[in-house]
């Protein structure tokens, strides 16, 4: 099969098993090119570890601190006729690096939100590792399904108090333009909290907690991003924003909860990357290809990998971390710091239709786009007739 990209507004219909390897492949070879991670933990569990920042975190730990690694994704397996999700690509392609690297690691593969799979995982912990000494919350859904009550919430994108009326990016039929945004419903905002918020990981923490899985003094973060003015009406100040606040209440909870065991739980904010959640935020895509510009200007451009090893070295297991007053682990100040915000801004007034493609850096946005799905890679061709299926295997 000959595999070119299939893009549907702001999603990738199919995806590259090769490209998504060899994008695998850059992101060890980062790590293995950085200094090892001291204090580092030799157990992890990265719930949510096939895309994005779960798929670096899973990276970072493995070749960055030989940790044995056991991952949790919900990821479309391929056939025949038609290729995987890039997550199923990305954790076979991980498997394989792991396992030629003599590193353990294993992957179940289902809904996270369920106590089937954290049973089946709690399950492998005991069997393999015994326990976990750190455990990384990095899931992005649009939905979840309540295991208590079997009802299944919705995330809705939505300001919250108001309407909002912004500029965007239309990125399916390149068009610069302006939308307005209703505000939500309590019941959206609820919803939302329900799906993106952190009861989900609470309860990971409290199962793995009561099956003694969970390691005394073991750390867990879950990931958010905070950003500033430009996107805090979308984000910050709207149904998302609601969802991570609740983040910050679940650490409060977890720290409590866990006291016997010492247990350190942070919310972590990195800085704004293009991934499949972003991209389908409004607002977004015109941002990432404004900050994108500015910060590869001033030389502090970050991917993924980048963002997640310095996250373990200068947050989770550093001296010294870089807190906020509300207690996060803050990554993100070489986005939101005051000089680099305002040149996005000044971008941002600019911007028009006609000035787009000159005023951001959208080749850059769009380039990082084609990669999540294995696209777009130099050193891949895209001409070739590969097989889409793809298996991994647990070592």
């Amino acid at each position: 099969m000959v595999i070119k990209p299939k893009i549907r507004g702001f999603i990738c219909t199919n995806a590259h098993p090769v490209g998504c390897a060899a994008h695998v492949r850059e992101q060890i070879d980062y790590i293995k090119q950085q200094p090892q991670i001291k204090e580092a933990p030799q157990r992890v569990l990265v719930i949510g570890c096939s895309t994005g920042y779960g798929l670096a975190s899973r990276i970072t730990a493995a070749f960055g601190a030989q940790a044995r690694t056991i991952g949790v994704c919900f990821e479309k397996e391929p056939s025949e006729k038609k290729t995987a999700t890039a997550g199923w690509y990305n954790t076979a392609a991980f498997h394989k690096e792991a396992h030629d690297a003599g590193l353990y690691a294993y992957t179940i593969n289902g809904d996270a939100f369920s106590d089937e799979i954290k049973e089946e995982t709690i399950a492998r912990i005991k069997e393999d590792l015994g326990q976990v000494d750190l455990v990384i919350y990095s899931l992005a859904s649009p939905k979840r399904k309540d295991p208590d009550t079997g009802e299944v919430y919705s995330s809705t994108l939505k300001p919250v108090g108001k309407a909002y009326r912004t500029k965007t990016y239309d990125t399916d039929k390149d068009v610069v333009k302006e939308i307005e945004l209703e505000p939500a419903t309590e019941e959206e905002i609820a919803d939302t909290v329900k799906v993106m918020g952190g009861e989900d990981w609470e309860r990971w923490i409290n199962a793995l907690a009561e099956a003694d899985v969970l390691a005394k003094n073991a750390k867990t973060t879950a990931y958010t991003y905070i950003g500033k003015e430009l996107t805090w009406p979308i984000y910050g100040h709207a149904t998302i924003g609601k969802a991570k606040e609740d983040l910050d209440r679940a650490a409060k909870m977890i720290r409590r909860d866990h006291k016997d065991l010492n247990v350190e739980a942070y919310v972590s904010s990195l800085k704004a990357l293009v991934t499949q959640a972003s991209s389908a935020i409004p607002v977004m895509p015109l941002y990432i290809s404004l900050i994108y510009r500015v910060m590869k200007e001033e030389g502090t451009h970050e991917g993924c990998i980048e963002q997640t090893y310095r996250l373990f070295t200068e947050g989770l297991y550093a001296e010294q971390p870089k807190w906020d007053a509300a207690g996060r682990l803050r990554m993100d100040a070489k986005e939101t710091n005051e000089e680099t915000q305002a040149k996005v801004k000044e971008l941002w007034d600019q911007v028009t239709q006609d000035n787009f493609h000159e005023l951001a850096d959208y080749a850059g946005y769009h380039a990082d786009f084609l990669k999540l799905f294995g696209f777009g890679i130099d050193s891949v061709d895209y001409d070739a007739d590969v097989d889409p299926v793809v298996t991994w295997e647990q070592s």
